[in-house]
């Protein structure tokens, strides 16, 4: 009827062996994630510079690209240059995007303390906001 299991459990199997898969601390796994949404929201940022540059644009992107660099201890982030015609929508649509990127990176830079992150993340998201306003008050 009923046979007893004979070998261990897949679960406890790992849990013998602990060593056999590298660990990364929580601050490790924070930077990860931090240079991930900053790095994420470069490329929107090198898009909505293709289609609509702005010297405000320009600053932003090597600031971003700075920060991921720093988070990833010296591996430029690759960056790709978009040669796109751009239109109100599309405009919109980045602007939004981008504001998105920019507070998740704000909540994973402020639990990971980084204040100079947080800084450019909260910089981004009202830059995002401000360009976003005249379009939305227009479309309404």
């Amino acid at each position: 009827m009923y046979e007893p299991i004979r070998t261990k459990s897949v679960h406890r199997a790992m849990a013998d062996s602990p060593h056999d898969f590298p660990r990364r601390s929580r601050e490790e796994e924070l930077d990860i994630q931090l240079a991930g949404h900053l790095d994420a929201l470069l490329t929107v940022t090198d898009e909505l510079r293709a289609v609509a540059p702005s010297a405000d644009l320009d600053t932003a992107a090597e600031r971003l690209a700075a920060q991921v660099t720093r988070l990833r201890g010296g591996s430029e982030p690759a960056r790709a240059s978009a040669t796109t015609s751009g239109s109100a929508p599309r405009v919109t649509t980045l602007h939004r995007q981008a504001h998105a990127l920019a507070g998740r990176a704000l909540v994973v830079a402020a639990s990971r303390a980084d204040a100079v992150a947080a800084i450019l993340a909260a910089e981004r998201m009202d830059a995002h906001t401000a360009a976003l306003e005249p379009r939305e008050l227009a479309s309404h």
